[in-house]
């Protein structure tokens, strides 16, 4: 049953993947979405990368169609320049295209990107003006409360709403806070009661029960999950780690590892699959030369040798 609308576009579930740099690949998001999130975002795409260096960003524009409602989310400082990367990646068929005013990052912040774009209201305007005019999907965004000291979040929200953004996904901490502290679940409430278009709330939920507590105290319409969800993709399904079947674990990490390997290759997908490898089968569990031989590189079968041993180990 569908929950609310992105314009025209119906959302069907109340947990989404957060698209977080270095996780929210397509392996990873096709599981989430399999087990329930209710659509999909990209990892944050330079756009003046899309325009000047495809090739080092194809590999994050792509995605199935069983992921749709499908999200890419862009970042940069200019209005023109994410306009001309937003009418590209446009023609790839997204459903939406989304604009990064979160990302903490120095390296993004300080040039005026990600929540670097909250400094600057009038940038926010003219971004969201110039992308809704033009583009025929809907354009949304994902802020966060603003910088420590100058908390402008009501005043984006606005902004952005009263400029055509569809909705707005917001995380309940300042820059400065970066992924650390206590996320401000009132200031999400804030931004809801004075909004017209659908909230996403964002920030420390952990647990199944914390859905509903945050549906709850913020009324927002859905809930975006991001490192609660590493660990624990499962989440979408409704269920809390602890709580999910040791063949449940097997059977995800088995699709999700041969859907790395299929999409990067043996050696890259490999190498990237093990940061979730750590997560999944709370290799933190393990003795420390346990967890060495596993992160170590080895041949592909003797790998998934050692990841069926320490899933063994671990059931038992």
């Amino acid at each position: 049953m569908s929950l609310f609308h992105i314009r025209e576009i119906p959302i069907r579930g109340e947990a989404i993947l957060a698209p977080m740099d270095g996780f929210s690949d397509y392996p990873f998001r096709s599981i989430c979405r399999q087990l329930g999130s209710a659509m999909s975002y990209t990892e944050f795409i330079s756009a003046k990368d899309v325009l000047t260096r495809l090739r080092r960003v194809k590999a994050k524009l792509t995605f199935s169609e069983a992921e749709r409602p499908m999200v890419f989310q862009l970042y940069g400082e200019s209005a023109a320049e994410l306009l001309e990367a937003a009418l590209y990646v446009q023609d790839l068929q997204p459903d939406i295209i989304d604009i990064n005013m979160g990302c903490p990052a120095k390296t993004v912040a300080n040039r005026g990107c990600g929540v670097g774009l909250m400094r600057t209201p009038q940038s926010v305007a003219q971004i969201f003006s110039t992308l809704t005019t033009r583009l025929r999907i809907p354009v949304t965004g994902k802020m966060r409360l603003g910088w420590e000291g100058h908390r402008n979040y009501l005043e984006i929200a606005k902004i952005a709403e009263e400029n055509g953004a569809a909705l707005l996904a917001v995380h309940g901490r300042t820059k400065n806070q970066g992924y650390g502290g206590q996320a401000d679940w009132d200031a999400i409430a804030e931004v809801k009661a004075a909004a017209r278009i659908p909230i996403l709330g964002n920030g420390d939920v952990r647990r199944v029960e914390d859905i509903a507590r945050m549906k709850s105290h913020t009324g927002c319409d859905a809930v975006m999950i991001g490192r609660g969800a590493i660990a624990n993709p499962w989440i979408f399904s409704g269920m809390d780690r602890e709580n999910v079947p040791p063949a449940m674990v097997r059977q995800t990490v088995q699709e999700h590892w041969q859907r790395t390997l299929a999409f990067y290759g043996a050696e890259d997908g490999e190498r990237l699959f093990r940061k979730y490898a750590v997560q999944y089968l709370l290799l933190q569990k393990l003795d420390r030369e346990t967890r060495k031989n596993i992160l170590r590189k080895q041949p592909t079968g003797d790998w998934l040798r050692l990841l069926d041993e320490a899933y063994a180990a671990l059931q038992a």
